[in-house]
């Protein structure tokens, strides 16, 4: 069976159960906060955002068959972060997790470099079968950096921002940003064994913290 038989584009559904948990927090913050308190429409957000999480995981593993270890850790914090939210009645523990999660990946990535290990092809090897070894590297090192700058302003959001601010940032602006990081490394990758097929297949975009 070739490559091109035995892969399935998924692409847009992955990008839409990575952040459609994101979007449904969002959407239920604002309807809650229309009859709620800004505390009890964030508490009932995040109840809302830990079961989007959870059926996103459900439906990525029916319909794909995989969920990549970076979704499985991402949605791990948001449940363990989300249980914290609810039972302190704190929504900085929910606005924590993008720093973990960001902060995380940063390490793991940094840490893969350092010995000469390119960790995000243990994310999309098997669908980016044509990419050499620079390109891993280059793709590793790139979303390291990435992901530390992230996390560094997600600390300077929480700090200067109200939740309400830094939730519509979070949603609309660090996923936007995200995507086109990602669409931005697209000439790189094709440049080292990347196909056409693949990057429209899959485009490379981590789970949106």
């Amino acid at each position: 069976m070739t490559k091109t038989a035995r892969k399935k584009p998924h692409g847009l559904l992955t990008f839409a159960l990575d952040f459609g948990p994101l979007l449904i927090f969002f959407i239920a913050y604002k309807v809650a906060s229309l009859s709620q308190g800004p505390l009890a429409a964030t508490i009932t957000a995040t109840i809302v955002f830990m079961v989007a999480i959870a059926l996103a995981l459900a439906i990525s593993l029916i319909k794909i068959g995989r969920v990549s270890p970076m979704t499985w850790i991402s949605a791990v914090l948001i449940v363990g972060f989300g249980a914290l939210t609810i039972y302190f009645h704190d929504p900085a523990f929910i606005q924590l997790k993008p720093t973990i999660i960001y902060g995380g990946f940063a390490t793991l990535l940094f840490a893969g470099l350092a010995m000469r290990r390119p960790l995000l092809r243990y994310v999309f090897g098997p669908i980016f079968e044509g990419l050499d070894e620079t390109g891993w590297l280059k793709l590793s090192r790139n979303w390291a950096v990435f992901f530390a700058g992230m996390a560094a302003l997600n600390e300077v959001l929480r700090a200067t921002v109200s939740f309400d601010t830094w939730l519509t940032i979070k949603v609309w602006g660090v996923t936007t940003l995200s995507v086109a990081f990602a669409l931005a490394n697209i000439p790189m990758l094709l440049r080292h064994g990347l196909t056409v097929a693949d990057a429209e297949a899959e485009p490379p975009v981590p789970p949106q913290g």
